[in-house]
């Protein structure tokens, strides 16, 4: 029997491995459907449904060099949360690896990204989200996932971030960022204009050398992906996403797939998000053969 608990095909050690997992179980700032803390382990059992060979890039997953640290221990605030899951990335990305984590509620994103190098190659941050979380505070706490894409700014600059899928907004985050300047691409917008255009746009507004993807699993609709803490309709397809992974994939630095509550659906927003975990991979390793 396979080690549910590992992700798979993650059976490299972590010297040898080229991209490192992390689970983080926390959701104490989710603010309408709690359960995001029981996604990293569910989107791993998930995991074990596919292939290890992707018939379109001719990628073998069984090949790639992939290690799984497991899960962080489980925190009583966003600021202890904060603390842990930034040295833990910075880690991996001092050992020169690629880290997927899984989360989690979004505010388990910003720590990944503060955790880049200084003296690191330039970059960007394409946040895929239903929602702006764009507060400077939200209920009382400066980390919750209300307030991740502004965290993140304040670490890469507003000209190195693209909030991509957008469609829920509040005024204030609206009003704020007329003169802070965070581009975004809506849902609406992707709608019309296509995705392949759409994501041409955002990667060109994004002139570093590298790209963090934060997914936010509701950027996704709905209707393929339920299981979340707040779902909002007029979203992205999962085909939308796998497109935006593979143009991003040679400047990829790090993802992370966040808001995944699987006690919401029948495990098809785990079996998406552990298959959009393996694109990923797939893609940047057929990303260097052609690059």
């Amino acid at each position: 029997m396979p080690n549910l608990t590992t992700f798979a095909d993650a059976n490299a050690s972590f010297d040898e491995a080229e991209f490192v997992i992390l689970g983080v179980p926390f959701d104490r700032t989710t603010s309408f459907r709690p359960g995001a803390r029981f996604g990293p382990d569910s989107i791993r059992q998930h995991s074990f449904n596919f292939e290890s060979y992707d018939l379109e890039t001719g990628v073998d997953l069984s090949d790639a060099k992939i290690h799984d640290l497991g899960n962080t221990e489980e925190f009583g605030s966003a600021e202890e949360m904060v603390r842990s899951v930034r040295e833990e990335v910075r880690s991996v990305y001092a050992a020169g690896k690629i880290p997927l984590v899984l989360g989690g509620d979004h505010a388990c994103s910003p720590p990944c990204v503060e955790a880049y190098p200084e003296n690191a190659p330039s970059l960007g941050v394409l946040y895929l989200d239903a929602h702006m979380d764009f507060r400077d505070s939200y209920l009382g706490d400066r980390r919750s996932h209300g307030c991740s894409s502004r965290r993140i700014l304040e670490k890469v600059g507003a000209r190195n971030i693209v909030v991509l899928g957008v469609r829920s907004v509040s005024r204030e985050e609206v009003d704020d960022n007329r003169s802070i300047g965070m581009s975004f691409v809506t849902a609406h917008e992707i709608a019309k204009e296509g995705i392949a255009a759409a994501v041409g746009r955002a990667l060109n507004m994004l002139k570093t050398e590298r790209i963090y993807i934060s997914l936010d699993i509701d950027a996704i609709d709905p209707a393929y992906a339920g299981g979340t803490g707040t779902p909002e309709p007029f979203g992205l397809t999962p085909r939308d996403v796998k497109f935006i992974f593979d143009q991003a994939a040679p400047r990829l630095a790090g993802l992370d797939i966040m808001e995944v509550s699987p006690h919401y659906d029948n495990g098809n927003t785990s079996a998406l998000a552990a298959r959009l975990a393996r694109e990923a991979i797939v893609r940047q390793l057929a990303a260097r053969k052609t690059h």
